[in-house]
């Protein structure tokens, strides 16, 4: 069946692309917020903020440099303030000082009771897990909750129209760096797209373009140790990543890069040209490919 497009509402509250934005989608009850951590007070007077729902609270750490994501539910309270009740008690956390926007998802006509958003949770919070973009903060597994098969159907439909509006407000928190992985060393992973090797002694390493950059695969190995002339950018790199290297210099997950050459110089460890090192399965340079 062909993909068909979508019809997405986009409303700046406060005039400016970088204040509060609110997103609807077409044949979709549900609301989504973006909201700075700065314009938080400013929501004071919004009802629909103060029902319940599930919200991200965005950042990058301090000690990685990582995009970090905490995916949290909150329920109507007495006095009305759910969602930004729950998010003005995270403000005030020093333990989560890390956080700099927030997305929240409600719906319009306030349908969603404890057992929706402890199933949404735990649906989120594992799509962000599964795609290795984000280092989640959760500190354990939200619990699925017990639901019919009705109102699984139902909310498997937010989930799927919430991961589109995600992705239009600017996080691809749900979505992996690949959509499908190699199952063999000579499989291609998209009819456009052919897998890609890389073409030096020794170093058995595997990779991709994509619309976001050039992805280097999980099982790929790379040099032990850094030339000088390796470039200062990848060294950071080399250093953000080094948790997902193992004792055998074997990536461990699928990694992103900027373009083809960060990628070659990430697994050679020197100023490398990616256009000419990474080749087809039958020698075809990117280069060529390209050409």
């Amino acid at each position: 069946m062909a993909t068909r497009g979508k019809s997405i509402n986009i409303f700046l509250m406060d005039g400016e692309p970088t204040g509060r934005i609110k997103c609807t989608l077409a044949n979709w009850t549900g609301v989504a917020y973006k909201i700075p951590r700065t314009a938080l007070d400013l929501c004071k007077e919004r009802d629909d903020l103060k029902q319940s729902g599930i919200y991200f609270l965005f950042g990058t750490s301090d000690q990685t440099g990582n995009n970090v994501v905490y995916v949290g539910q909150a329920g109507a309270r007495k006095n009305g303030e759910g969602l930004l009740y729950r998010l003005q008690e995270h403000k005030r956390n020093p333990d989560k000082d890390y956080w700099t926007e927030a997305i929240v998802f409600t719906t319009s006509n306030n349908s969603f009771g404890p057992t929706e958003i402890s199933y949404l949770e735990n649906r989120f919070c594992g799509f962000a897990l599964a795609a290795h973009r984000y280092d989640v903060k959760n500190g354990n597994d939200p619990t699925h909750g017990n639901i019919t098969e009705e109102k699984e159907s139902e909310l498997e439909e937010f989930v799927d129209y919430a991961r589109i509006v995600m992705g239009t407000l600017g996080h691809k928190v749900f979505e992996p760096i690949v959509a499908v992985k190699p199952t063999t060393e000579v499989t291609a992973v998209s009819d456009d797209e052919p897998m890609l090797f890389f073409n030096r002694t020794k170093l058995k390493a595997t990779g991709r373009r994509t619309s976001e950059g050039f992805v280097v695969f999980k099982g790929s190995t790379v040099v032990s140790e850094l030339q000088k002339s390796c470039p200062e950018n990848v060294v950071k790199l080399r250093e953000r990543y080094k948790d997902k290297i193992d004792g055998n210099h074997i990536l461990t997950d699928d990694l992103l890069f900027s373009s083809p050459s960060t990628a070659a110089a990430f697994v050679g460890g020197s100023s490398l040209s990616g256009n000419e090192l990474w080749k087809t399965s039958e020698g075809v340079s990117l280069k060529h490919l390209e050409k």
